[in-house]
């Protein structure tokens, strides 16, 4: 374990992590040791305010163009500048990167982080370690949601938001999970305001779909089930959802019986055949289907939460029905720049 000192003016601390020793162990002692969550009736949850607030960002690959690393700096900048935490707080960001990406995060964050107006560390996770903890737990389910060997999202790790309660430890707590092709427009502590309206039994909080993605990966269902509001538009239909920002609540995904049920090797495949599903889109096709099944798991955000902007489904194909998915009322505050979408300058 090192301290970065050339990144860490006050008041921001960098923390790197190094060697075979990232992953699990590497956050002993960062969460808010609040402990399990107590028992409650039915309605939202009220919790106190944590000292820590947890962000995750997947940066792995970025030394192979200069594309990925100029989103990464732009969502950095947006994040960072707009972010403002009460006395006491704290926000961690970790990110999950081989180590030339590494390096390259390194660089975006140098000219970031000094002058920020609250305490902030960067904690650095080794991507092969997560992948080598997450691949038992989801090595059943890739081949369902993957677009094949080799392809981006048929690697392990991007499985991680599926398995992460099982891989970190106890105290943390809730952690968002972000892309990287993401413009913010708000505060990200208002993001965690959302987990205090998940309902009993909800562990994830997600935006849906915002284009007709899931109308046609579940064409045979939809066919075999003309009456189904699987794949339909929103407000009455089920349109899947979006992983682009994904609030995890680690401790109630840890308690959730059926969530961890959901898990097993044997209800992946019933529910695939029920569905008749064949994805590409790793975590978010697992989402969506067991969405489909048990919607309580989820609290969904508005869609100015991750307000999606690739509008490729409307010339595939959709054009008919695609503004009923694409509509977002509202004051956006996160864009989500998704298939290499622009994003509206402020």
């Amino acid at each position: 374990m090192a301290r970065l000192g050339a990144l860490r003016p006050p008041p921001c601390a960098l923390l790197l992590l190094l060697g075979a020793a990232l992953g699990v162990c590497a956050f002993l002692g960062l969460g808010a040791g609040r402990g399990p969550l107590p028992g409650a009736p039915p309605g939202p949850r009220p919790a106190p305010a944590p000292a820590r607030l947890h962000l995750l960002l997947m940066f792995t690959k970025a030394a192979r163009g200069s594309a990925l690393q100029a989103r990464a700096q732009a969502a950095l900048r947006s994040l960072l500048r707009r972010a403002r935490l009460p006395p006491g707080q704290a926000l961690h960001l970790h990110f999950v990167s081989e180590p030339r990406s590494r390096r390259i995060a390194r660089g975006l964050l140098r000219p970031l982080l000094p002058g920020l107006p609250f305490r902030c560390q960067v904690i650095f996770h080794d991507v092969d370690v997560l992948t080598e903890q997450l691949f038992p737990v989801v090595e059943a389910m890739q081949k369902h949601f993957s677009a094949g060997s080799g392809a981006y999202y048929s690697d392990s790790i991007f499985f991680l938001s599926v398995a992460m309660h099982r891989i970190m430890p106890t105290e943390i707590e809730r952690i968002i999970q972000l892309d990287l092709d993401l413009q913010y427009k708000t505060n990200i502590r208002e993001l965690f305001e959302e987990f205090d309206h998940f309902l009993q039994g909800a562990v994830i909080g997600i935006a849906r779909e915002m284009q007709p993605v899931y109308r046609h990966t579940f064409w045979q269902f939809r066919r075999e089930n003309p009456q189904t509001k699987v794949g339909e538009p929103p407000p009455d239909g089920l349109p899947g959802f979006n992983s682009g920002v994904m609030l995890l609540d680690l401790e109630a995904m840890r308690q959730s019986q059926l969530y961890n049920q959901l898990l097993e090797p044997d209800v992946v495949r019933q529910l695939t055949e029920k569905y008749h599903f064949k994805g590409h889109l790793g975590d978010q096709d697992f989402f969506t289907m067991i969405g489909m099944e048990h919607p309580e798991l989820f609290h969904v955000l508005n869609c100015t939460w991750n307000r999606q902007l690739c509008s490729w489904w409307r010339e595939h194909g959709y054009s008919d029905v695609f503004d009923q998915y694409f509509r977002c009322e509202g004051q956006v505050r996160i864009y989500h720049g998704n298939c290499n979408t622009p994003i509206p300058e402020d």
